[in-house]
């Protein structure tokens, strides 16, 4: 046998020593690479329209709203007032030597984090009781209807007319680090008297705060702050604190001193705020642009056509843009722009999203920021929500609202780690024009992989 035959034998029988069990890649390395993967780039129509909100969306915030302000730049106006209970510390105590009717000062304090608008509007607030106690544990929308809880015919406890800026008190004591912008509301002293003359016969009304809601004290139902008058600013307020001033004998000072005791609203307890929207009808009605409006305004609506994606293939990523329209007009009371939005499918919105404590899961559900330098808000892959939808319209499990994604502002709540671990809409009064709606569709960016064999 020559030598050339010979070393050829023996290196088929290294060749065959070698092989292994897997042959799912026989041949591959010898193919070029073209002729096995071919990448794609594809755009795809997408349809988008405003959708109403009809001002109902779940009231889950730690924060109340109060006033009246138009958007100078769609003419749109929304109006806020709402309802609040207040929690009981448990071992609420009062000073034994407290004379039963020794209440000096019942007073509201509504503390204000921020505002939108003119903080030299002029606004009417009153303060009604509550006839009907709130459900802590119930779920409350934005169009709650105040008359339902309070009596619209009885006179209000107390009314104040204020602007957001006071004009009571001095500039430098307004510009003191020790203020915090509040509205100030007295009540009558006739009240807290009440209140302490309960805490003498009955103590165990105070014990924890589901027996102060149910004690039947002035203001334990809680109270209706209901707007009577002025536009131009809405009020964001944070806390809402009554206070209770009274003299006490303090044996060690030989005399009264004047003491205080406190109920907030907080998150044991339901604050509801009911808006109001008017002037919406003629944004909704765009075809060539949709909107973000918050809060409790309008959400945008877009179809997505996974049934013309071919989903056989790797969809490597899907990308959605949605671009701001620059704001046409000047001005110093423009509403800031919506700075993160989820996107989630409608049937898990309307079957209960928010209310299930959900949160974005990179599946079916997506968030986005806003991005200043783009001026859009951009969805870098939404493949994994593509591939499903079109799962389940080829095996007929697709409902009436199989391929369609609603658009909203959200604001988040994150862990120590920075974990997002709760999504609620955002309250703050915003808006946002976006290029597209019903005669002007917008792109998704498709890159998938096609394997031949």
């Amino acid at each position: 046998m020559k030598f050339t035959h010979l070393f050829a034998l023996v290196v088929a029988l290294l060749a065959l020593a070698s092989c292994d069990d897997d042959t799912a890649t026989l041949g591959v390395d010898m193919m070029p690479t073209s002729d096995l993967v071919t990448k794609n780039y594809k755009t795809y129509d997408v349809t988008t329209e405003s959708y109403a909100v009809g001002d109902s969306v779940l009231a889950r915030t730690t924060k109340s709203y109060f006033g009246r302000f138009t958007d100078p730049e769609t003419g749109t106006t929304i109006k806020s007032d709402f309802l609040a209970q207040f929690h009981c510390d448990e071992g609420f105590e009062l000073p034994d030597s407290i004379r039963g009717d020794s209440c000096v000062q019942f007073e509201l304090r509504l503390y204000i984090e921020d505002f939108v608008g003119d903080s030299l509007t002029s606004f009417k607030l009153s303060v009604y009781e509550l006839n009907e106690q709130l459900d802590p544990n119930a779920d409350y929308y934005t169009n709650i209807d105040p008359k339902k809880y309070y009596d619209e015919n009885a006179q209000p406890i107390a009314s104040k007319w204020f602007t957001i800026s006071d004009r009571t008190i001095t500039d430098s004591a307004r510009w003191s680090t020790r203020y915090n912008n509040n509205i100030h509301v007295s009540l009558p002293n006739s009240l807290g008297n009440q209140i302490i003359q309960d805490y003498r016969k009955h103590p165990e009304h105070f014990a924890s705060t589901s027996t102060w809601l149910k004690s039947g004290n002035p203001c334990s139902k809680g109270l209706y702050f209901k707007l009577e008058s002025g536009d131009g600013a809405m009020a964001y307020i944070d806390i809402i604190q009554m206070n209770m001033y009274f003299y006490a004998y303090v044996p060690e000072y030989g005399k009264d001193t004047l003491g205080v005791s406190s109920f907030a609203a907080t998150d044991a307890v339901v604050e509801a705020t009911h808006f109001e929207n008017s002037n919406l009808q003629k944004l909704l009605d765009d075809k060539y642009a949709t909107y973000l409006k918050s809060p409790a305004g309008i959400f945008t609506l877009a179809t997505i056509p996974a049934d013309q994606i071919n989903v056989q293939d790797t969809i490597n990523s899907a990308k959605l843009t949605l671009t701001r329209y620059n704001d046409l007009i000047q001005s110093s009371f423009k509403l800031d722009i919506p700075k993160t939005i989820l996107l989630v499918r409608l049937d898990d919105y309307l079957n209960g999203f928010f209310e299930n404590y959900k949160v974005n899961d990179s599946k079916e559900s997506y968030l986005a920021t806003f991005d200043s330098s783009k001026n859009s808000y951009v969805f870098s892959n939404i493949a994994r929500l593509i591939t499903r939808m079109a799962k389940e319209k080829k095996e007929g499990k697709a409902s009436e609202n199989w391929n369609k994604v609603l658009l909203i502002p959200v604001e988040s709540t994150k862990d120590s780690s920075g974990n997002i671990v709760k999504l609620n809409h955002d309250f703050s009064m915003s808006s946002a024009k976006l290029v597209g709606g019903k005669d002007d569709k917008i792109s998704l960016e498709v890159i998938y992989t096609s394997f031949h064999y």
